[in-house]
């Protein structure tokens, strides 16, 4: 039995997995335990074995974030597909898709193929998709499962000429759609620069019996010197250029246009510009892509949000929490943790001290006085004031910017309670 967005009878289900030395900072009494097991037991992060260093999502927040765009998608008439890339984790594919989603967006074809592991009936590569390899699995896909629908950027002629050669070797028996994509600009990311590149690229689709034209795409966030000017100057160009594909006629054999847009920074001026979208021949999918939400964070995006602008619309939560253990005081003004590169994103921000756990108490205090300087390896850097109160085997608890550089180095995470109950463990899959 299928939903709009994924089979429903495929399990996002771990909780038959078993806890072993390969997951970080479980339990090493709960070994030979199943997850859903160890779920059940409901132990408490600080006090049920867990050992650090340990990532933690708070349930609440991950459940705020999702109802929040939920709502914001459906106001502003938007369909949503957020980018997968950023979780990897199918169980939170399933809740956003039983919160509305369209489908789930992917990067490349390792993630595609996780995605229709676990179910995904809709997926939107935002990528130009030429690997032989890829394509023969995507056309057997297709083949196998008439409700399986993809949707992937095309930015070049010569990628057109590759997707047909690989899709007329595979004998592919369905077409696979493509959007052109619109580059942000010069020096930006991937995409024809000019309206007139995006037109022969339109016109290399039309002579590839492989594929179909759906639509157009781009990347809003790659918009050189991006401000709300430039950033909503280059999504009516991709307005326009929708419009004028569709007026030459170059959508005849779509059932829909797809219109699409809207990573996590700008997405308000995405629904502000599509909301302004003519009328065309065939109905509209404005589709967003934003996929940071889910779990916000304490740093780039905190800064970044649309919901700084549009403070009426509610506010996302930061969900993450690693939590460290002081190992070493070597000095008043010094001290370092036990997590480091391979536990906290560090790409754009280092991470942010923000509470306590005394070591001896189990008190819960703000982190005053304490700031990470550094990363190594497998050790946090602090320095601390002369107010900071902070001894070896105190946790300190620290929120994390860019989610994506955070998710990929966990493997099971445990989703945690405001009061430290842990109910349940989200499984990743980079």
């Amino acid at each position: 039995m299928a939903t709009d967005g994924y089979d429903a009878d495929a399990s996002y289900d771990t909780g038959s997995e078993y806890v072993d030395h390969r997951f970080k900072g479980l339990p090493p009494d709960a070994d030979g335990l199943t997850v859903g097991a160890l779920a059940a037991e409901r132990r408490s992060l600080f006090t049920g074995g867990f050992t650090t260093p340990v990532l933690a999502l708070s349930a609440e927040s991950v459940e705020h974030n999702l109802a929040l765009l939920e709502t914001y998608a459906e106001r502003h008439g938007l369909a949503f597909a957020p980018h997968g890339k950023t979780s990897m984790a199918p169980q939170l594919f399933a809740r956003q898709l039983d919160r509305g989603a369209w489908g789930i967006t992917a990067a490349v074809p390792h993630q595609a193929r996780v995605y229709r592991a676990f179910g995904i009936r809709r997926i939107f590569l935002a990528n130009e998709l030429v690997d032989a390899a890829a394509l023969r699995w995507l056309a057997a896909e297709l083949d196998r499962d008439p409700g399986f629908r993809f949707v992937c950027y095309v930015d070049s002629v010569r990628g057109v000429e590759l997707m047909d050669e690989a899709l007329r070797a595979a004998g592919a028996r369905r077409p696979v759609e493509v959007v052109v994509e619109l580059g942000a600009g010069e020096g930006a990311r991937t995409g024809a620069r000019t309206e007139a590149e995006c037109a022969a690229v339109a016109d290399a689709v039309a002579g590839a019996p492989t594929l179909r034209l759906t639509g157009v795409a781009g990347y809003e966030g790659e918009v050189p010197g991006a401000d709300d000017g430039t950033v909503r100057d280059w999504l009516r160009r991709l307005v326009a250029l929708a419009a004028e594909f569709d007026g030459a006629g170059r959508f005849a054999a779509a059932e829909e246009i797809v219109i699409s847009a809207g990573g996590s920074a700008w997405f308000d001026a995405v629904a502000d510009v599509f909301a302004d979208i003519p009328a065309l021949t065939r109905p509209v999918c404005k589709l967003l892509r934003s996929g940071a939400y889910i779990s916000h964070d304490d740093g780039h995006y905190r800064r970044l949000t649309p919901f700084n602008r549009v403070t009426g619309e509610g506010a996302l939560r930061p969900a993450f929490r690693l939590w460290a253990q002081v190992v070493s005081r070597p000095s008043a003004a010094q001290a370092f943790v036990n997590a480091g590169k391979r536990d906290a994103a560090y790409d754009l921000d280092l991470p942010e001290a923000q509470v306590v756990r005394d070591g001896r108490t189990g008190e819960i205090r703000p982190a005053t006085g304490i700031t990470v300087t550094g990363l190594s390896d497998q050790h946090g850097w602090l320095a601390t004031a002369p107010e900071a109160v902070l001894e070896v085997g105190d946790w300190v608890g620290m929120g994390l910017s860019h989610p994506c550089t955070s998710f990929d180095k966990w493997q099971l995470i445990p989703l945690v309670e405001a009061d430290g109950t842990v109910t349940d463990f989200v499984r990743t899959y980079f």
